[in-house]
Protein backbone atom coordinates (compact mmCIF):
# COMPACT_ATOMS: atom_id res chain seq x y z
CA UNK A 1 0.00 0.00 0.00
CA UNK A 2 1.53 3.28 -0.87
CA UNK A 3 1.25 5.96 1.73
CA UNK A 4 0.49 9.86 1.69
CA UNK A 5 1.43 12.43 3.47
CA UNK A 6 -1.55 13.85 6.08
CA UNK A 7 -1.38 17.30 4.58
CA UNK A 8 2.00 19.08 6.01
CA UNK A 9 2.33 17.16 9.55
CA UNK A 10 4.68 15.01 8.02
CA UNK A 11 2.76 11.96 9.37
CA UNK A 12 2.53 8.99 6.49
CA UNK A 13 -0.85 7.42 6.16
CA UNK A 14 -3.10 4.77 3.93
CA UNK A 15 -5.03 5.77 0.88
CA UNK A 16 -7.99 4.11 3.26
CA UNK A 17 -8.51 4.69 7.02
CA UNK A 18 -10.57 2.28 8.84
CA UNK A 19 -13.26 4.43 10.89
CA UNK A 20 -14.85 2.61 13.44
CA UNK A 21 -18.20 4.16 13.36
CA UNK A 22 -19.46 0.38 13.08
CA UNK A 23 -17.84 -1.42 16.02
CA UNK A 24 -19.72 -1.66 19.09
CA UNK A 25 -23.42 -0.97 19.57
CA UNK A 26 -24.26 1.10 16.41
CA UNK A 27 -22.83 -1.69 14.23
CA UNK A 28 -20.82 -5.01 15.42
CA UNK A 29 -21.46 -5.74 19.41
CA UNK A 30 -19.03 -8.47 19.23
CA UNK A 31 -16.26 -7.11 20.10
CA UNK A 32 -13.40 -10.13 19.35
CA UNK A 33 -14.72 -10.24 16.21
CA UNK A 34 -14.20 -5.94 15.69
CA UNK A 35 -10.86 -6.56 16.80
CA UNK A 36 -10.04 -8.88 13.96
CA UNK A 37 -11.49 -7.15 11.97
CA UNK A 38 -8.74 -4.58 12.88
CA UNK A 39 -6.03 -6.79 12.92
CA UNK A 40 -6.73 -7.73 9.10
CA UNK A 41 -6.94 -4.11 8.26
CA UNK A 42 -3.76 -3.44 9.52
CA UNK A 43 -2.05 -6.47 8.39
CA UNK A 44 -2.96 -5.48 5.41
CA UNK A 45 -1.36 -2.07 5.43
CA UNK A 46 -3.76 0.54 6.54
CA UNK A 47 -2.34 2.20 9.21
CA UNK A 48 -4.95 5.63 9.69
CA UNK A 49 -7.46 4.14 12.41
CA UNK A 50 -10.33 6.84 12.88
CA UNK A 51 -12.89 7.09 15.71
CA UNK A 52 -14.57 8.92 18.18
CA UNK A 53 -16.12 9.54 21.70
CA UNK A 54 -19.64 9.12 20.46
CA UNK A 55 -19.40 6.27 18.28
CA UNK A 56 -21.80 3.45 20.48
CA UNK A 57 -21.42 6.06 23.42
CA UNK A 58 -17.42 5.32 23.71
CA UNK A 59 -17.61 1.64 23.35
CA UNK A 60 -16.11 2.12 19.70
CA UNK A 61 -13.18 3.65 21.37
CA UNK A 62 -13.21 0.65 23.64
CA UNK A 63 -12.92 -2.16 21.44
CA UNK A 64 -10.32 -0.03 19.13
CA UNK A 65 -8.11 0.49 22.52
CA UNK A 66 -8.11 -3.49 22.65
CA UNK A 67 -7.35 -3.94 19.41
CA UNK A 68 -4.50 -1.19 19.62
CA UNK A 69 -2.09 -3.14 22.57
CA UNK A 70 0.79 -4.50 21.22
CA UNK A 71 0.56 -2.36 17.82
CA UNK A 72 -0.37 1.31 19.21
CA UNK A 73 3.01 2.92 17.95
CA UNK A 74 2.75 1.40 13.99
CA UNK A 75 -0.48 3.38 14.09
CA UNK A 76 -1.97 6.75 13.32
CA UNK A 77 -5.16 7.13 15.62
CA UNK A 78 -7.41 9.32 15.24
CA UNK A 79 -10.76 10.17 17.70
CA UNK A 80 -12.81 13.20 18.00
CA UNK A 81 -15.19 15.37 20.07
CA UNK A 82 -17.91 17.45 19.67
CA UNK A 83 -21.61 15.62 20.21
CA UNK A 84 -23.52 14.91 23.29
CA UNK A 85 -21.96 12.28 26.07
CA UNK A 86 -25.03 12.22 28.59
CA UNK A 87 -27.59 14.90 29.46
CA UNK A 88 -25.34 16.97 30.82
CA UNK A 89 -25.54 20.10 29.16
CA UNK A 90 -21.71 21.00 29.47
CA UNK A 91 -20.93 17.35 28.43
CA UNK A 92 -20.77 18.44 24.39
CA UNK A 93 -19.77 21.14 21.78
CA UNK A 94 -16.60 22.84 21.32
CA UNK A 95 -16.00 24.28 24.98
CA UNK A 96 -12.57 24.45 26.48
CA UNK A 97 -14.38 23.20 29.10
CA UNK A 98 -15.20 19.84 27.39
CA UNK A 99 -12.41 19.60 25.25
CA UNK A 100 -10.08 18.89 28.64
CA UNK A 101 -12.40 16.49 29.60
CA UNK A 102 -13.37 14.41 26.79
CA UNK A 103 -10.23 14.04 25.48
CA UNK A 104 -8.97 12.00 29.18
CA UNK A 105 -12.03 9.96 28.84
CA UNK A 106 -11.04 9.36 25.22
CA UNK A 107 -7.55 8.53 26.28
CA UNK A 108 -8.68 6.56 28.99
CA UNK A 109 -10.81 4.27 26.67
CA UNK A 110 -8.11 3.68 23.87
CA UNK A 111 -5.50 2.89 26.51
CA UNK A 112 -3.33 5.55 25.72
CA UNK A 113 -1.39 8.52 26.47
CA UNK A 114 -1.75 10.62 22.80
CA UNK A 115 -3.71 10.74 19.81
CA UNK A 116 -1.88 11.55 16.82
CA UNK A 117 -5.10 13.22 15.19
CA UNK A 118 -7.42 14.73 17.47
CA UNK A 119 -10.76 16.36 15.43
CA UNK A 120 -13.58 18.70 16.40
CA UNK A 121 -16.68 16.60 15.19
CA UNK A 122 -19.03 19.46 14.14
CA UNK A 123 -18.73 23.34 13.98
CA UNK A 124 -20.47 24.74 17.22
CA UNK A 125 -21.70 28.47 16.40
CA UNK A 126 -22.18 29.14 20.76
CA UNK A 127 -18.24 28.60 20.84
CA UNK A 128 -15.54 31.53 19.85
CA UNK A 129 -13.31 29.40 17.35
CA UNK A 130 -10.41 30.79 19.21
CA UNK A 131 -11.24 29.00 22.62
CA UNK A 132 -11.99 26.00 20.79
CA UNK A 133 -8.05 26.56 19.58
CA UNK A 134 -6.66 27.47 22.56
CA UNK A 135 -7.66 24.28 24.52
CA UNK A 136 -6.42 22.26 21.11
CA UNK A 137 -3.42 23.77 21.18
CA UNK A 138 -2.62 23.35 25.19
CA UNK A 139 -3.51 19.73 24.33
CA UNK A 140 -0.71 19.40 21.55
CA UNK A 141 1.78 21.68 23.69
CA UNK A 142 1.06 18.83 26.73
CA UNK A 143 1.92 15.99 24.26
CA UNK A 144 -1.46 14.68 24.27
CA UNK A 145 -2.57 15.15 21.33
CA UNK A 146 -0.18 15.50 17.79
CA UNK A 147 -2.08 16.98 15.70
CA UNK A 148 -5.64 18.86 15.49
CA UNK A 149 -8.37 18.55 12.69
CA UNK A 150 -12.07 19.48 11.86
CA UNK A 151 -14.82 17.54 10.76
CA UNK A 152 -17.48 18.72 8.25
CA UNK A 153 -16.63 22.31 8.76
CA UNK A 154 -17.52 24.90 5.55
CA UNK A 155 -15.30 26.54 3.45
CA UNK A 156 -15.64 30.29 5.72
CA UNK A 157 -15.11 28.23 8.88
CA UNK A 158 -12.06 26.53 7.88
CA UNK A 159 -10.52 29.96 6.85
CA UNK A 160 -11.88 31.42 9.93
CA UNK A 161 -9.80 28.80 11.96
CA UNK A 162 -6.53 29.22 9.89
CA UNK A 163 -6.79 32.98 10.29
CA UNK A 164 -7.39 32.88 13.93
CA UNK A 165 -4.77 30.74 14.74
CA UNK A 166 -2.15 32.50 12.44
CA UNK A 167 -3.41 35.97 14.50
CA UNK A 168 -3.23 34.52 17.84
CA UNK A 169 0.05 32.28 17.95
CA UNK A 170 -2.48 29.40 17.98
CA UNK A 171 -1.78 25.58 16.60
CA UNK A 172 -4.35 25.13 13.44
CA UNK A 173 -6.27 22.41 11.94
CA UNK A 174 -4.18 19.90 10.07
CA UNK A 175 -6.52 18.18 8.66
CA UNK A 176 -10.45 18.45 7.16
CA UNK A 177 -13.29 15.59 7.91
CA UNK A 178 -15.56 16.27 4.95
CA UNK A 179 -17.94 13.60 3.19
CA UNK A 180 -17.32 12.92 -0.32
CA UNK A 181 -18.51 10.72 -2.83
CA UNK A 182 -19.70 10.18 -6.35
CA UNK A 183 -23.31 11.31 -5.47
CA UNK A 184 -22.86 14.15 -2.95
CA UNK A 185 -19.27 16.34 -4.62
CA UNK A 186 -19.99 19.76 -3.21
CA UNK A 187 -16.59 20.01 -1.59
CA UNK A 188 -15.03 20.04 -4.73
CA UNK A 189 -16.08 23.57 -5.15
CA UNK A 190 -14.88 25.18 -1.99
CA UNK A 191 -13.38 22.55 0.95
CA UNK A 192 -10.98 20.91 -1.29
CA UNK A 193 -9.40 23.82 -2.67
CA UNK A 194 -9.27 25.34 0.53
CA UNK A 195 -7.64 22.37 2.25
CA UNK A 196 -5.05 22.36 -0.20
CA UNK A 197 -4.55 25.95 -0.05
CA UNK A 198 -3.75 25.53 3.63
CA UNK A 199 -2.00 22.44 3.07
CA UNK A 200 -4.41 20.51 4.85
CA UNK A 201 -4.91 16.39 5.00
CA UNK A 202 -8.72 15.46 4.07
CA UNK A 203 -9.70 12.44 5.20
CA UNK A 204 -13.47 12.13 3.52
CA UNK A 205 -16.00 10.02 4.64
CA UNK A 206 -19.00 8.15 3.47
CA UNK A 207 -17.15 7.28 0.20
CA UNK A 208 -20.10 4.70 -0.58
CA UNK A 209 -23.02 7.43 -0.51
CA UNK A 210 -24.25 5.67 2.67
CA UNK A 211 -24.67 2.39 1.10
CA UNK A 212 -26.28 3.31 -2.19
CA UNK A 213 -22.67 3.12 -4.49
CA UNK A 214 -22.84 -0.22 -3.06
CA UNK A 215 -25.12 -1.41 -6.10
CA UNK A 216 -27.34 -3.24 -3.73
CA UNK A 217 -30.57 -0.72 -3.57
CA UNK A 218 -31.65 -0.20 -7.05
CA UNK A 219 -34.48 1.52 -8.03
CA UNK A 220 -37.99 0.09 -7.69
CA UNK A 221 -36.68 -1.95 -4.86
CA UNK A 222 -38.29 -2.68 -1.29
CA UNK A 223 -35.43 -1.48 0.96
CA UNK A 224 -35.13 -3.14 4.70
CA UNK A 225 -34.82 0.34 6.65
CA UNK A 226 -33.77 -1.95 9.75
CA UNK A 227 -31.18 -3.69 8.25
CA UNK A 228 -29.30 -1.34 6.43
CA UNK A 229 -29.60 0.91 9.07
CA UNK A 230 -31.05 4.12 6.79
CA UNK A 231 -34.73 5.01 6.25
CA UNK A 232 -36.68 4.37 3.78
CA UNK A 233 -36.02 7.76 2.46
CA UNK A 234 -32.92 7.78 2.31
CA UNK A 235 -33.17 5.38 -0.61
CA UNK A 236 -36.20 6.99 -2.04
CA UNK A 237 -34.14 10.07 -3.91
CA UNK A 238 -34.64 9.37 -7.26
CA UNK A 239 -32.28 12.02 -8.06
CA UNK A 240 -29.36 9.62 -6.50
CA UNK A 241 -30.90 6.66 -7.78
CA UNK A 242 -30.42 7.61 -11.40
CA UNK A 243 -26.84 8.17 -10.83
CA UNK A 244 -26.85 4.71 -9.31
CA UNK A 245 -28.22 3.14 -12.34
CA UNK A 246 -25.83 4.71 -14.61
CA UNK A 247 -23.36 4.46 -13.05
CA UNK A 248 -24.02 0.51 -12.69
CA UNK A 249 -23.31 -0.85 -16.31
CA UNK A 250 -20.34 1.83 -16.22
CA UNK A 251 -18.61 -0.09 -13.54
CA UNK A 252 -19.81 -3.35 -15.53
CA UNK A 253 -18.03 -2.18 -18.82
CA UNK A 254 -14.64 -1.48 -16.64
CA UNK A 255 -14.94 -4.63 -15.16
CA UNK A 256 -15.17 -3.40 -11.78
CA UNK A 257 -17.92 -3.56 -8.63
CA UNK A 258 -19.70 -0.65 -7.51
CA UNK A 259 -18.04 -0.37 -4.08
CA UNK A 260 -14.12 0.08 -6.13
CA UNK A 261 -15.62 2.08 -8.37
CA UNK A 262 -16.92 4.44 -5.21
CA UNK A 263 -13.71 3.97 -3.47
CA UNK A 264 -11.07 4.40 -6.11
CA UNK A 265 -13.06 7.41 -7.35
CA UNK A 266 -12.36 9.06 -3.57
CA UNK A 267 -8.94 8.39 -3.69
CA UNK A 268 -8.69 10.23 -6.72
CA UNK A 269 -8.77 13.48 -6.23
CA UNK A 270 -5.76 15.10 -5.51
CA UNK A 271 -7.07 17.02 -2.53
CA UNK A 272 -8.19 13.98 -0.36
CA UNK A 273 -5.49 12.01 1.49
CA UNK A 274 -7.78 9.04 2.84
CA UNK A 275 -11.24 7.86 2.44
CA UNK A 276 -12.66 6.04 5.42
CA UNK A 277 -14.29 2.97 5.18
CA UNK A 278 -16.42 1.47 7.53
CA UNK A 279 -16.86 -2.30 7.54
CA UNK A 280 -19.11 -3.80 10.04
CA UNK A 281 -18.32 -7.77 8.97
CA UNK A 282 -15.14 -9.38 7.97
CA UNK A 283 -16.58 -9.99 4.54
CA UNK A 284 -17.10 -6.56 3.86
CA UNK A 285 -13.16 -5.39 4.98
CA UNK A 286 -12.36 -8.03 2.46
CA UNK A 287 -14.31 -6.87 -0.41
CA UNK A 288 -13.32 -3.54 0.10
CA UNK A 289 -9.57 -4.56 0.76
CA UNK A 290 -9.85 -6.51 -2.77
CA UNK A 291 -10.34 -2.92 -4.42
CA UNK A 292 -7.24 -1.04 -2.43
CA UNK A 293 -5.12 -1.14 -6.06
CA UNK A 294 -7.80 -0.17 -8.19
CA UNK A 295 -6.79 2.96 -9.97
CA UNK A 296 -9.34 4.76 -12.64
CA UNK A 297 -8.59 5.57 -16.46
CA UNK A 298 -9.30 9.07 -17.43
CA UNK A 299 -11.80 7.65 -19.85
CA UNK A 300 -14.10 6.30 -16.44
CA UNK A 301 -13.53 9.30 -14.46
CA UNK A 302 -14.57 11.58 -17.37
CA UNK A 303 -17.83 9.44 -17.57
CA UNK A 304 -18.45 9.48 -13.99
CA UNK A 305 -18.14 13.43 -14.81
CA UNK A 306 -21.33 13.32 -17.40
CA UNK A 307 -22.86 11.35 -15.10
CA UNK A 308 -22.40 13.31 -11.59
CA UNK A 309 -20.65 16.47 -12.71
CA UNK A 310 -18.18 17.61 -10.69
CA UNK A 311 -19.24 20.05 -7.66
CA UNK A 312 -22.31 18.89 -7.29
CA UNK A 313 -24.56 16.76 -5.22
CA UNK A 314 -27.01 14.40 -6.92
CA UNK A 315 -29.12 14.44 -3.31
CA UNK A 316 -28.67 15.98 -0.04
CA UNK A 317 -26.28 14.24 2.12
CA UNK A 318 -28.62 12.92 4.65
CA UNK A 319 -26.22 12.59 7.74
CA UNK A 320 -24.07 16.05 6.80
CA UNK A 321 -23.68 19.46 8.71
CA UNK A 322 -26.35 21.96 8.28
CA UNK A 323 -25.48 25.28 9.44
CA UNK A 324 -28.28 27.20 11.31
CA UNK A 325 -28.47 29.93 8.53
CA UNK A 326 -29.78 27.52 6.84
CA UNK A 327 -31.15 24.77 9.99
CA UNK A 328 -33.00 27.59 11.96
CA UNK A 329 -36.04 29.53 11.16
CA UNK A 330 -35.24 32.37 12.80
CA UNK A 331 -32.07 32.89 10.93
CA UNK A 332 -34.04 32.60 7.69
CA UNK A 333 -36.91 34.97 8.13
CA UNK A 334 -37.36 38.26 9.80
CA UNK A 335 -39.57 39.31 12.60
CA UNK A 336 -43.67 39.18 10.85
CA UNK A 337 -43.77 42.90 13.01
CA UNK A 338 -40.62 44.10 10.59
CA UNK A 339 -41.82 42.60 8.07
CA UNK A 340 -45.76 43.51 8.00
CA UNK A 341 -44.22 47.15 8.71
CA UNK A 342 -42.47 46.96 5.15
Amino acid sequence: MKYRNLGRTGIDVSPYCLGAMMFGAMGNPDHDDSIRIIHKALDAGINFVDTADVYSGGESEVIVGKALKGRRDNVVLASKLHYPMGDDPNHRGNSRRWIVTAVENSLRRLQTDHLDLYQVHRPDPSVDVEETLSALSDLVHSGKVRAIGASSFPASDIVEAQWVAERRGLERFRTEQPPYSILNRSIEREVLPVCQRYGMGTLVWSPLGQGLLTGRYRKGQQFDSHRSGHTPQHFSDERKLDVVEQLVPLAEQAGLSMTHLAMAFAIAHPGVTSAIIGPRTMAQLDDLLAGADVTLSDDILDRIDEIAPPGTDAGPNDVAYVPPAISSVGLRRRPATERSAG
